[in-house]
């Protein structure tokens, strides 16, 4: 399922397939270096749709580069500044081009490292019933897509694919990776967060909230990896249309989210399990287009 500008799945003879994610097809070179591949694919609610959005995994590729370049004083990333091209056989060279990374072969940490800037989404949901996000106790009267005083750090176990990832408080996570490397995840990913965000909103960008994963090299020295503040992992809202106290139109997947959450399938509302709704075509591009802007405006 597969045209120049589009790749469902990738299927490289010359190297071996380490795993397929929800949008990564990722492949051995060697014991110490992966290929990722960022596929067309897009999920929701975990589930990866049957319908590709022609040109993603090409964007998300040139958002990432240009985020890892721009943060690379914070804190080491996987790239290894090999050419991906340079690993693969002639006739694989279409498939990778423009949408892969060359990168360092890492031992992942089993945590997902959330910051939030603003009320949004599952948080907001739970913040209406408690006060909190995540364990994180918020002040009162705050509303949809409010500012928080002060980012707030609430990481998730990496889910399987198919499943979804779990929101855990600290304490589990330091349970996990131990005490001193939990506070070291989370003081760099705020710090990734507020460089991020702050650049963001010069180019007329929201960051709303994001995701980063880490991994140890082999000197056990944290280094940054998968993909980063790309419409996949993040929440990117225009500033010249936020608004609190509403759902703030978005350069992500909010869009598809939206559409999936409004879908009724023989009456019924989606269940949010595979398969997944077919999505119409002006749910395709809607979604395309908002890949598009994020990273023109970015980039200027």
């Amino acid at each position: 399922m597969s045209s120049p500008s589009t790749v469902f799945e990738t299927s490289l003879h010359s190297l071996p397939l380490l795993a397929r994610g929800k949008v990564r097809d990722n492949y051995a070179v060697g014991d110490d270096r992966i290929l990722m591949v960022a596929s067309d694919r897009i999920s929701a609610f975990d589930v990866v749709m049957g319908q590709p959005i022609p040109g993603k995994g090409a964007l998300l590729t040139q958002m990432a580069l240009f985020w890892f370049d721009r943060l690379q004083h914070v804190v080491p990333n996987h790239l290894t500044g090999e050419a991906p091209e340079s690993v693969v056989a002639p006739d694989e060279v279409a498939q990778v081009a423009g949408r892969s990374m060359l990168v360092k072969r890492l031992k992942p940490l089993p945590v997902e490292a959330v910051v939030r800037g603003y009320l949004a989404g599952s948080g907001w949901k739970e913040y209406q019933q408690n006060g909190q996000v995540c364990g994180v106790q918020l002040p009162p009267g705050l509303q949809n897509a409010s500012r928080l005083p002060e980012p707030i750090f609430t990481p998730a176990t990496k889910a399987e694919m198919g499943a979804h990832d779990e929101n855990i408080s600290f304490d589990q996570m330091s349970s996990l990776i131990g005490a001193d490397m939990a506070q070291r995840v989370r003081s760099t990913a705020v710090q990734l967060y507020k460089e991020a965000a702050a650049y963001a909103l010069t180019r007329g960008i929201i960051i709303a909230d994001t995701k980063f994963e880490f991994g140890l090299d082999a000197d056990g020295t944290l280094t940054l990896m998968d993909e980063i503040l790309t419409p996949d992992s993040s929440r990117f809202w225009p500033l010249d249309t936020y608004r609190e106290g509403t759902n703030p139109p978005s350069y992500d997947k909010q869009f598809l989210r939206d559409w999936l959450e409004g879908v009724r399938i023989a009456g019924r509302a989606w269940d949010k399990r595979a398969p997944a709704p077919e999505l119409p075509s002006d749910v395709v591009t809607n979604t395309s287009n908002g890949y598009k802007a994020a990273i023109a405006v970015l980039r200027g």
